[in-house]
């Protein structure tokens, strides 16, 4: 389970969590320009923007969980079980398999418009990377500082909606999850005002109760909900320390722990990791379940008119200052 979010200040900041019970290996991930992208059907593209994000790279190619390109667009994949429905290869579509999707939409497009036009194309299929990985379920979330939208495949074909709130969770589809939004139309940040009854002297006995009402389990559709409302009412500074730190307090409020969401075997979901990139700037900021520390790594230090791939990998690590010595 993963919740994918936006956010803008000065910048545009573009992250998600990466919840799960155990890791493929993850990397942060630079694409320079010049690396040669090989497609299953639709050829090769040799120059294309460049990019960065969290993948894992399998035979020397990005598997990429979500990134984004040097103008500003990003892109994440989230689990999608039980809804998503990938074809075979249609004649008259760009037929592309699932795990060349965050690739092909970031190396070719600057904006979600040019994205929407390669969507209008496009034929997702269920061609497997190896017999290892087979398609992931998955569904999408696309945006740049002007415009998000959601993209899902399904049995009914592939469904294109427009992001107003710029959050994603997994189930259910997203107009499903869209809709849910009217149970917690009365939500507030500010105090409540007794509407109860003008006949009862009813007050607020502390502060927050605006928001009673707000799910708190770890389930999707309450996720998205409780991630939309903090994100809907976020206030931060513009500068890029403050922008960051709000990006990831944001996503501090759907963080999974150890021990809440068992999966079966004695086994547990958590918070493998979470990402907060600016997409204007090139920087690609994480934490991980045990490295509370916030990592940083700049695209533009890299040289990125180069083919091969630069990778870092995750600090998984807890980093504490102590402070006395």
């Amino acid at each position: 389970m993963c919740t994918a979010v936006t956010y803008k200040t000065k910048d545009f900041y573009f992250g998600r969590t990466l919840d799960y019970d155990f890791s493929y290996g993850e990397d942060i991930t630079v694409m320079p320009r010049d690396y040669l992208l090989r497609f299953r059907s639709m050829g090769e593209i040799s120059n294309h923007y460049a990019v960065i994000g969290m993948a894992h790279v399998a035979e020397n190619y990005p598997l990429y969980y979500d990134a984004v390109n040097e103008k500003g667009l990003g892109m994440a994949g989230l689990n999608f079980v039980g809804n998503a429905k990938y074809r075979e290869m249609l004649p008259d579509k760009e037929n592309v398999a699932t795990f060349e999707f965050i690739p092909w939409i970031l190396s070719q497009c600057a904006t979600v418009n040019e994205a929407e036009k390669l969507l209008a194309k496009i034929n997702l299929t269920n061609t497997p990377f190896n017999d290892e990985l087979p398609p992931a379920q998955l569904h999408w979330m696309i945006a740049d500082r002007e415009k998000a939208i959601i993209v899902e495949a399904v049995k009914e074909g592939i469904q294109i909606y427009d992001n107003p709130v710029g959050v994603l969770a997994n189930n259910p589809p997203f107009n499903e999850q869209m809709s849910r939004l009217n149970n917690y139309m009365q939500l507030s940040p500010k105090s409540p005002e007794n509407r109860f009854s003008e006949k009862l002297s009813l007050r607020a006995d502390s502060r927050g109760m605006g928001a009673i009402g707000l799910p708190g389990d770890l389930s999707s559709a309450s996720r998205f909900a409780r991630a939309a409302f903090t994100k809907m009412n976020s206030i931060s500074e513009d500068s890029e320390a403050e922008s960051v730190s709000q990006f990831f307090h944001i996503l501090g409020s759907v963080d999974q722990q150890r021990g809440c969401c068992e999966v079966g075997d004695g086994k547990y979901e958590i918070t493998i990791y979470s990402s907060c990139c600016n997409a204007d700037k090139g920087i690609y900021y994480y934490t991980a379940y045990d490295n509370h520390q916030i990592t940083a790594v700049d695209m533009y230090k890299e040289e990125l008119d180069s083919d091969s791939l630069i990778r870092f990998p995750l600090i998984k690590e807890e980093q504490i200052y102590r402070q006395n010595g």
